[in-house]
């Protein structure tokens, strides 16, 4: 038994050894009666490059069996005192780990080694440790600590030291693993930089993944899967925190906690292999902008690769020299290289002129994997304007909430409730529907609203709301809603239409967005106008300037409104009636004001416009105008 144990045992180190790597071991040794297998003095080297080394002192199978053919078990086996090393020659990496013990509960595996292929490099080793971890059963894997190092090589001078401890996984089987954890992780690093020493500690605590899928993994470095474009689940959730990192520039920052949800790899996406064989050599010449376009390209699509239910970070604290920072929330999803919204919640932090927090910002529909594309292309040249404007379908909205900052440079604070931004349904690079809402209150300043401040008024509370869309079919192009209130002076709201908006009036072209411009017509323009205190507000202001009484003010406005829409009112009737219309308003305080607008026949909107700078009155001639005031 003993000779067939150990010609096993060396069968083993053979398949490894006719592949052109180095295998060697003791002493083995069999114990009957317990059924325990010991192998001392375990050393091996791959024939990879880089090659993985590693050494055991001993690994000993105790409560041994093979209840079939195809199968060996073992109530525990126990590797101790374990060591492995790696050594990139770019970009200079050198790693060694050591581990004193690892425990393994209730295993199954193979009865033999599958032969393992000629491996050309580490990936190739990575890739068969993974498909022969799937092959095996365990109830658990423990290991009390590991410890490790790592050198950066002479680019980048430096290196540092790290430590896992309370190792743990459970549930080993069909290429799964149901919980897998560790209790704590330190790391120490120094980097030399402009010839100091920059160092940097960390602590992470409670690391925990749940539902792992080893084959989800393995095929980011199986070639067979390149074309497959399918997402494996390889983590149902993964969480860790606390976690503080120091510096020795003053920096200190802690995260409370960080949950990731329901993650998924796309073997066509995440191809490691031809993304590793991008890296450039130490001491390389700087890549060229093609090699940069590519391996950005290479780069876009791990994004495109990955894919996140939900991804959340808790507890945000920076303290900074210059003062400190505190972020609630960060939360974010992904699939298919876009992040669906990235949220930041609790934010509070200090800006050189005082205090700013914001209660939650977020970006909506974020394409990660093409800006990386895009932003490539300016790498050696400043972008044209069509191509920074590609940029803009990237991105489809932006929200603030419960925004506190600074005014001016001033002790005021401006207050934004709500400001929100989207767009959409693009026509090339250019949105041809957006949706702005804002509800803010902000000082007032009386170099900006002197009538305002002489009143009493040094706060505005604003709200509005724009909206504004283009349909293809009939190709009008609606300002709706459009409303704007301040405080307790106005409310205003308005729809506006314009018709025979072609396609083309949303060019990036210039030219040809203004030749398409001159076909574009007004259509219907309504506009409501309610008085909350603003009219007795301007008509007090002008009875100050004036040195006249409220009441003398309010009559000689009104006689001016007459006045100056007289001569136009003996040829159009509707310039009247818009006359009586605003004097009546003028007249009631709190009233309404309602407008509509009708052209008669095809106004050309551009024309309009220009009329409009020059002469009012007669732009006004050419729409039917429904005026009235109600209180």
């Amino acid at each position: 038994m003993q000779h067939r144990v150990a010609g096993e045992v060396e069968a083993a180190f053979e398949q490894i050894r006719a592949t052109g790597g180095k295998a060697s071991h003791g002493k083995v040794s069999f114990d009957l009666l317990n059924r325990t297998v010991t192998v001392a003095d375990i050393a091996g080297e791959t024939a990879a490059q880089p090659p993985v080394s590693v050494k055991i002192a001993s690994v000993t199978a105790a409560g041994v069996s093979q209840p079939n053919p195809t199968r060996f078990s073992a109530n525990s086996i126990e590797a101790t005192d374990i060591e492995a090393g790696l050594a990139m020659a770019s970009p200079g990496l050198n790693l060694t780990y050591k581990v004193p013990r690892i425990t393994l509960k209730d295993y199954s595996g193979p009865a033999s080694l599958q032969r393992p292929p000629a491996f050309s490099s580490f990936v190739d080793v990575y890739r068969f440790a993974l498909e022969q971890f799937a092959t095996i059963t365990a109830s658990s894997i423990t290991a009390p600590s590991l410890a490790g190092t790592m050198n950066f090589g002479a680019a980048t001078p430096g290196g540092g030291e790290f430590t896992y401890s309370g190792f743990a996984m459970q549930g080993i089987k069909d290429g799964k693993i149901d919980v897998t954890k560790v209790d704590g992780v330190v790391f120490n690093v120094a980097m030399a930089q402009a010839g100091k020493t920059e160092k940097m500690t960390g602590r992470l605590a409670n690391i925990a993944s749940y539902d792992v899928a080893i084959g989800a993994a393995a095929a980011m470095f199986d070639p067979q899967k390149a074309n497959d474009d399918r997402y494996y689940r390889a983590y149902r959730q993964v969480s860790a925190g606390p976690y503080t990192v120091t510096s020795g520039q003053g920096l200190t920052m802690r995260i409370d906690g960080m949950t990731i949800d329901d993650v998924g790899l796309r073997p066509s996406r995440l191809q490691l292999p031809a993304l590793l064989a991008m890296i450039p050599p130490a001491g390389a010449a700087p890549p060229t902008p093609a090699q940069a376009r590519e391996m950005m390209e290479k780069v876009a699509k791990l994004y495109e690769g990955v894919q996140i239910g939900n991804a959340e970070m808790r507890g945000l604290s920076v303290e900074t020299p210059q003062g400190p920072l505190k972020l609630a929330t960060m939360r974010f999803n992904l699939e298919s290289g876009k992040i669906g919204e990235l949220a930041f919640e609790g934010l509070d932090t200090r800006a050189p002129k005082g205090p700013v927090k914001v209660g939650r910002f977020a970006l909506k529909s974020l394409d990660i994997s093409n800006l990386m594309r895009i932003t490539a292309q300016f790498a050696a040249q400043r972008p044209a304007p069509d191509q920074a404007l590609a940029l803009l379908p990237l991105i489809q909205g932006a929200e603030v909430k419960g925004l506190v900052a600074p005014f001016k440079n001033t002790d005021k604070l401006v207050n934004v409730d709500t400001l929100g931004l989207d767009w959409g349904q693009f026509v090339g690079p250019i949105p041809s529907q957006a949706h702005l809402v804002a509800n803010l209150t902000t000082p007032i300043e009386a170099a900006d609203a002197p009538m305002l401040v002489a009143a009493g008024m040094n706060i505005a509370a604003i709200d509005f709301d724009l909206g504004a869309a283009w349909t293809e079919a009939p190709h009008t192009f609606v300002l709706e809603p459009v409303s704007l209130g301040v405080g307790n002076l106005l409310k205003a709201t308005a729809r506006v239409a314009f018709a025979n908006v072609p396609r083309g009036a949303f060019s990036i072209n210039p030219a040809q967005a203004a030749n398409m411009a001159a076909q574009i017509e007004a259509g219907t323009i309504e506009l409501t106008l309610r008085d909350l205190g603003g009219v007795d507000l301007a008509i007090a202001q002008y009875a100050r300037t004036q040195n006249l009484s409220p009441d003398e003010a309010r009559r000689a406005v009104i006689d001016d409104i007459k006045a100056s829409t007289a001569e136009a009112a003996t040829t159009n009737p509707d310039v009247a009636a818009l006359a009586d219309a605003l004097a009546g308003f003028v007249e009631s305080p709190k009233g309404t004001l309602t407008l509509k607008l009708t052209p008669h026949g095809k106004v050309p909107a551009m024309q309009l416009i220009q009329v409009l700078k020059i002469d009012p009155l007669t732009a006004l001639a050419q729409f039917q105008v429904e005026a009235s005031t109600t209180r």
